[in-house]
């Protein structure tokens, strides 16, 4: 009887809540994954394709450079260092640092991902709504805020970037799109990783990961949740002590468990490692895994989480900006992109500390670097004595949602430097380094 009960007022809490829109960039509230879209159903192995939609105009205010009349293909992304750059090892080691390129490149300023493709021009997944940039969905419907996934391409080596088509990348089931369903208006943060067969895709729905694959980056499955991925209740179930949500002194308590958000992903051989947030207040980095190939719903917590950990306290709560560095990353630690060079794998995270004194939601956020100490990405790692990097606290809303491209061997970062536009930064050496 009591399981009836409680399972009604799930239903209840999924119906109001499916009619709230989540602010950014605190954590999306939505009752938890019990009723998640996965089945036991493999994923497809090809992928439903659908009508391909006219471009629009370019919405870029900069001159954009004419695009390629052949449809690229994707390739597996280029190693970094090549022909004489540096890479993150160099920066660890104080030989290499970022400078900025291109201070506007027509990207929003909240997050990219970018990749090469095979004729040389990008395409960089991320997500825009209606009101950010007239997206519709695939019934022609506007998307509502934070909106779908969306490409904006480049075709002079990332320097600017445009929106030629706003429609959701991602079909419907039917018209029109269910939001609980097509999950239309809550595509966040979506990241890639190319195997040399498929395109392996997770974003973020109401702090869920969702995966999706692709052979082409255009045409994709259905979404499948990532294990029970999201924010819950201990009375849905327990969690681990990495998972745990604890005070925070300027946000209120709510949901109790946490393994999700703004997701990462890489691919080692055939282990598919999807990475996340996993508790707050401390929060920190966590992954879960599973065989390539397989449901995601059945992938397992990595054995090592958390990764590594954020602050351990908020500090002192008359402290805002740079002097509250060393507490920058103490509620949540999300938003993995990930290399690897040499024996290692090295990853830039967002770091968030919370909200201050009379904010709204979470008002201070910063960009870092951390590094496994061995060649496992299921093991122990370790952050760098540096963080935050590029700029110091309070930061702003983009800057932790980093994007890592190599061009030639360079290391390209894009990120927000102002919280108004996103930039291009390049990886230099320092002094002669490296000569």
């Amino acid at each position: 009887m009591k399981k009836f009960i409680g399972l009604i007022f799930f239903i209840v809490l999924l119906a109001v809540s499916a009619c709230q829109a989540a602010p950014e960039p605190v954590l999306p509230t939505l009752p938890p994954p019990e009723l998640s879209i996965n089945t036991a159903t493999p994923l497809p192995p090809t992928v439903t394709p659908f009508p391909t939609q006219t471009p629009a105009p370019p919405t870029a205010t900069a001159e954009v450079a004419q695009a390629p009349t052949a449809l690229p293909e994707l390739v597996i992304q280029p190693t970094p260092g090549g022909n004489g750059h540096p890479t993150l090892a160099d920066f660890w080691e104080g030989t290499a640092d970022f400078r900025v390129d291109v201070p506007i490149t027509g990207l929003p300023l909240g997050e990219s991902e970018t990749i090469r493709m095979s004729n040389g021009e990008l395409w960089s997944y991320l997500h825009a709504s209606h009101q950010s940039a007239g997206v519709v969905d695939r019934c022609g419907d506007p998307v509502e805020f934070p909106g779908c996934t969306v490409i904006y391409r480049s075709y002079d080596d990332g320097d600017t970037f445009s929106l030629e088509d706003p429609t959701c990348q991602f079909h419907c089931d039917s018209c029109p799109c269910d939001p609980q369903i097509d999950q239309q208006h809550m595509q966040q943060y979506p990241r890639v990783f190319y195997d040399g067969e498929l395109l392996h895709l997770v974003n973020e729905f109401f702090g869920k990961n969702m995966y999706r694959i692709s052979h082409d980056g255009l045409n994709f499955s259905s979404a499948r949740q990532v294990s029970d991925t999201g924010p819950w209740y201990f009375w849905y179930a327990p969690c681990p002590d990495a998972q745990l949500i604890g005070e925070h002194p300027f946000v209120p308590f709510d949901y109790e468990c946490l393994a999700g958000g703004p997701p990462g992903i890489w691919l080692e051989g055939e282990t598919i490692y999807s990475f996340l947030a996993v508790g707050q207040s401390p929060g920190g980095m966590g992954c879960y895994k599973g065989q390539k190939g397989a449901d995601p719903s059945t992938f397992e917590a990595c054995d090592n989480n958390p990764l590594f950990k954020g602050a351990q306290e908020y500090g002192s709560t008359e402290i805002y900006g740079p002097d509250a560095q060393p507490w920058w990353d103490f509620r949540t630690i999300s938003s993995a992109d990930v290399q690897q060079i040499g024996d290692r794998y090295y990853m830039v995270f967002e770091g968030i500390r919370g909200a201050g004194p009379g904010d709204g939601g979470d008002s201070q956020f910063g960009l870092g670097i951390a590094r496994s100490t061995t060649d496992q990405i299921d093991g122990p790692w370790e952050k760098f004595a540096g963080n935050p990097i590029i700029i110091d606290l309070p930061g702003n809303v983009g800057l932790g949602h980093a994007d890592l491209l190599v061009l030639d061997g360079q290391t390209i970062m894009y990120t927000s430097l102002d919280g108004a536009t996103r930039s291009k930064l390049v990886l230099e050496w320092v002094d002669g380094a490296g000569e």
